[in-house]
């Protein structure tokens, strides 16, 4: 009887899933219909995730967050003797145009000088990866954690300095 009533079931099924419209599998995926491909790349493979010694004198961290929509991004650089930035590392937990501001943002500072990664805006990560209105604050985030990280580098070179401003 338990077999006949499991038949049952599966017929039963069955005709509701043929009844159902079907949508073909490209449209069932939500980043590539929301998302840009540019912001769907770098999440899906993104650039230099992790973390760098944060005690090292050559490593600046920025740490910053976006109360309003819960994005939380680290941010760290490594900085030869020369004041080229040879490495760069991120963390971020948040949308997916959050991570790909943060991949790019890693991807762009590095080989740059720390005053050259200052200039690096967060209207060109978001030209770049063609982010909506939005989701601007997701570039400004990442142009936020490469200046607190390159001030975080500063005051490490300097720490007097950063006393004395305090």
């Amino acid at each position: 009887m338990a077999a006949a009533g499991a038949g049952r079931l599966r017929r039963a099924a069955s005709a509701l899933l043929l009844r159902s419209p079907r949508l073909p599998a490209r449209e069932l995926s939500a980043p590539a219909r929301l998302y840009h491909k540019k912001v769907v790349d770098h999440y899906e493979n993104p650039r230099n995730v992790g973390s760098l010694d944060k005690t090292s004198k050559n490593v600046g961290t920025g740490l910053v967050g976006a109360p309003a929509c819960g994005d939380v991004m680290k941010l760290q650089i490594q900085v030869d003797e020369k004041g080229k930035i040879v490495d760069a590392r991120f963390k971020t937990f948040g949308c997916g145009s959050a991570i790909a501001s943060s991949s790019l943002a890693t991807e762009w500072v590095k080989g740059k000088t720390v005053e050259e990664a200052l200039t690096i805006k967060n209207t060109d990560i978001a030209k770049e990866l063609c982010l909506p209105p939005v989701k601007l604050h997701c570039s400004m985030l990442a142009e936020d954690a490469i200046k607190a990280a390159l001030a975080d580098y500063k005051l490490k070179q300097d720490p007097k300095k950063g006393e004395a401003e305090q």
